[in-house]
């Protein structure tokens, strides 16, 4: 009886050309963060149970994959340990832990997968990565600017360039909610269909207000102060121009709410400090963002990408999440990318450089006959000093197989040395893109190829493996 040969519902296996995509997103994402200050950070995917437990509320907790004791208390049923679920609590677990060694402003990026016991469906896994940055320390507006000028380069190193880098701030949400005269009871209830309004429109969420029991505001209607806001975004394109409107409508608006007004204050100074950056022109106020009422205590922020339903990313500023560990108010500011889902979209929209996904090697060394083997070698390793990603043919074939194989894993140049080219010191190259046949001295043979792919001459003794 042969064994299931499938992954294990919502898990998947990554081939070649999966991790390739992956990595090269992971690359830019990285290299981005690390310019910005950020440093690296991997937390354990097993955690003490009681620490992931309580964090995530009631839902949270069904979905954590929860591991048995083992051993002598194996039998038992109770569970000590559990898989990562997310890559915020563990965050905060390690700043407490270690925060009398870690810097006084800590500056973190995170790529690691997380695991939730959720029912698998289209887009929807049990095991997938999450890419966090997160700066802990200053309750300073500069650190919202950095996030999102962080952020808008990640997606323009990506290639996305219609975006918007939507802001909102808690205590903003809390007091339009307030002068809608919504009670603050039913807050949730109201952002739930607010959150709503891009995909069903005024009309449709004043009905989901209506049968969830939201009363109408003063003026007689629901969604009074949004309607006063949505004007600034009809049809506007100066982002700038609409942000300086929409923050004097708020001025009015809340006018005699002092806490949502020092909002509006903390808004206006990351518009300020981010116009400098390159996230100004593409940070766009919006009055309906809701994200996670509970969860954060000031700005918050999530990306928008133009004919794209749903976000690539979001986050926001969370100064009492590490308390719950440290027993002290930690200030944070944060940002989670969609990291499946920007793969996704980027494949669907061909956005990945040109022989990313088939590309195994720049260049394949053919095995012409037994007696070339040490040769055949001693040519890849000179290749490989060179810098060059060279496969070797593993076994004597004919040349027309072996040209056949480079073709089909996107391979470019192809070297042949037969006892004719050992004699006359020169290598035959075979471009497979254009089929020209060139005949190269040995010893120029690695800055040829490196020149014909678009690096340069190579370093001599240089090894990027």
């Amino acid at each position: 009886m042969t064994g299931h040969t499938r992954p294990a519902r919502g898990m998947r296996d990554f081939l070649p050309e999966d991790i390739r995509r992956r990595e090269y997103v992971a690359s830019i994402v990285e290299r981005v963060y690390r310019a910005y200050g950020f440093e690296p950070l991997e937390t354990p995917a097993l955690e003490n149970i009681e620490t992931l437990t309580g964090k995530y509320g009631e839902e949270g907790n069904k979905l954590i994959f929860k591991v048995l004791r083992r051993g002598e208390h194996e039998g038992s049923g109770e569970t000590d340990l559990a898989l990562r679920y997310d890559l915020t609590v563990p965050l905060a677990r390690v700043v407490a832990e270690y925060r009398g060694v870690l810097p006084r402003f800590f500056k973190r990026y995170q790529i690691q997968p997380v695991w939730r016991a959720d029912r698998p469906a289209r887009g929807r896994f049990r095991e997938f990565y999450q890419c966090d940055v997160d700066a802990i320390g200053s309750r300073s507006m500069v650190v919202e600017a950095e996030v999102c000028s962080a952020v808008t380069d990640v997606l323009l190193g990506l290639g996305f360039e219609e975006f918007d880098v939507k802001i909102n701030h808690r205590r903003v949400l809390a007091g339009l909610l307030t002068a809608s005269g919504v009670p603050e009871l039913l807050h949730g209830t109201a952002l739930v269909a607010l959150d709503k309004l891009d995909k069903i429109g005024l009309e449709g969420v004043e009905r989901e207000l209506r049968d969830r029991g939201v009363p109408q505001g003063p003026d007689g209607q629901w969604l009074g102060p949004w309607r006063l806001l949505l004007p600034f975004w009809d049809g506007a394109v100066d982002r700038a121009e609409a942000n300086r409107k929409s923050i004097a409508a708020l001025r009015t608006i809340l006018a005699n709410d002092s806490a949502a007004l020092e909002g509006v204050s903390e808004l206006e100074s990351i518009l300020a400090y981010a116009a400098t950056t390159t996230a100004g022109t593409h940070l766009r106020f919006d009055a309906t963002l809701a994200r996670g009422l509970s969860y954060y205590t000031g700005a918050i922020m999530e990306i928008a990408v133009a004919d794209l339903a749903g976000s690539l990313g979001g986050g926001g500023r969370y100064d009492g999440l590490i308390g719950m560990f440290s027993g002290e108010n930690v200030p944070a500011c944060g940002f989670s990318l969609g990291f499946e889902r920007i793969l996704v979209v980027m494949t669907e929209r061909k956005m990945f450089p040109p022989g990313l996904e088939t590309a195994a090697a720049d260049v394949m060394v053919t095995l012409f006959d037994v007696q070339g083997i040490a040769d055949t070698l001693a040519l890849a390793a000179e290749l490989r000093r060179a810098g060059l990603r060279v496969d070797v043919y593993p076994e004597p074939d004919k040349l027309g197989k072996q040209f056949k194989y480079a073709s089909s894993r996107g391979v470019r140049f192809v070297t042949v040395t037969g006892s004719d080219e050992r004699a006359q010191g020169v290598v035959t190259v075979k471009d497979m893109q254009s089929g020209q046949q060139t005949s190269i001295a040995r010893a120029e043979i690695a800055g040829w190829v490196a020149s014909h792919i678009g690096r340069g001459s190579p370093a001599a003794g240089r090894a990027d493996v």
